[in-house]
């Protein structure tokens, strides 16, 4: 009898009950809610924005000081080539900065990093693939129109989500097959439509460019995705300012190294003081457009890893791709190109395709939030069920 009167005393009531599981609810919502989590996360938001500042500014600087070049008297292509990735020197000192910082500050067992015998293949073809890569860019700028040029480069988004599809396992979906029919229409109307070029350029000179940049385009789609691969399977480690300026230090020595034997076995090299003489803005701006294309070029090459290591390569392109606008809507007025009917279809279609793959990263990450959500309701649910028990 006194048991029975004891477990009778010792039932809820639904209201306190209630209350319990509000109680816990309340302590599970307050835990989750992390301030180093959310440090974390305001860094990590931080260097989106600085990484994708980088690439959107210096694309649009590297290629408006590349096609200047080329308008002003410039007729080395392996210069222009070299300009692309000689700039590396600048990232030496954030190499011995990064790592001073990151061994000061480290507290997690260090990992075993790839030894020299994987590294060196690596590097090897990441610069000479990078290489070859400026070389097909800088035959573009040379032959085409700064708004045909920057038209092309957009079907870059397409050959990404293709290589990534294979080598990053990224799924296709109704979104992004519509951005790659778009992207693809965009580029390919271009060479059907539009057959001015600059004043000098010929009809075939014009082909060449054309293809050259989507050739450039698909390379470098490619080089990305190998990228993001070979932080996954060879680089095991977080990834780190430090390593982003070994791969692009390493390569860019690869790549100028390569370039540089081209530019004296081409010949082209004993025609670089009459160039500089006969620059249109003078000797100068000469040198001064050699410098900032090289710095610019570095700095983009910085964002762009950044964001592949942090997100994704097919993000990075997607950066990359909202940026393409701008250098044509700027040599309208600089370089007095032509915004022809042709070219504002293609530059629509362009944005559509952006805009449709931008739609389909909204949607990934609503699902995202929606599965952390209910992750978090079947904790704070857990949660409850143990505190009445």
């Amino acid at each position: 009898m006194a048991m029975a009167v004891r477990n009778i005393l010792d039932m809820k009531q639904p209201g306190e009950e209630t209350k319990e599981e509000e109680k816990v609810i309340v302590e599970v919502d307050a835990n989750d809610v992390n301030p180093k989590q959310q440090q974390s996360a305001y860094k990590w938001w931080a260097e989106m924005v600085v990484y994708s500042i980088f690439v959107l500014s210096s694309q649009t600087i590297g290629t408006l000081l590349g096609r200047l070049y080329f308008s002003q008297g410039g007729k080395s292509k392996w210069m222009a080539t070299l300009v692309q990735s000689a700039g590396f020197p600048i990232l030496i000192p954030f190499l011995f900065i990064s790592s001073s910082s990151s061994s000061s500050s480290s507290t997690t067992p260090a990992t075993t990093n790839p030894s020299l015998r994987v590294l060196a293949p690596l590097y090897t073809v990441l610069g000479l693939f990078g290489a070859g890569i400026c070389m097909m860019y800088s035959v573009g700028l040379m032959y085409l129109p700064l708004t045909t040029y920057s038209l092309i480069c957009a079907s870059q988004l397409g050959f990404n989500a293709v290589f990534s599809f294979f080598l990053n396992a990224q799924n296709f979906t109704p979104y992004i097959v519509n951005s790659l029919v778009l992207l693809t229409l965009s580029a390919t109307i271009l060479v059907f439509g539009s057959g001015e070029g600059p004043a000098n350029s010929s009809h075939k000179k014009y082909v060449a460019g054309f293809l050259s940049t989507v050739a450039a385009s698909a390379g470098a789609a490619l080089q990305m995705s190998l990228s993001q691969l070979a932080f996954h399977r060879i680089f095991k480690r977080k990834e780190t300012f430090r390593l982003i300026v070994e791969m692009l230090i390493c390569g860019s020595i690869v790549g100028s190294v390569v370039t540089l034997v081209g530019l004296f076995a081409s010949g082209e090299w004993r025609g670089l003081r009459e160039e500089m003489n006969g620059f249109g803005l003078g000797r100068v701006s000469y040198v001064m457009n050699l410098v900032g294309t090289a710095v610019a070029w570095q700095v983009f090459a910085v964002g762009s890893l950044g964001l592949i290591f942090k997100v994704s390569s097919l993000f990075s392109n997607v950066i990359a791709i909202l940026g393409l606008p701008i250098p044509p809507v700027m040599a309208v007025f600089i370089f007095k190109d032509k915004m022809s009917g042709v070219k504002v279809i293609s530059l629509l279609l362009a944005l559509w395709g952006f805009v449709s793959y931008v739609y389909q990263h909204y949607l990934d990450d609503m699902k995202a939030k929606a599965g952390q959500k209910e992750q978090q309701s079947t904790q704070v649910s857990e949660a409850a069920l143990i505190q009445r028990i």
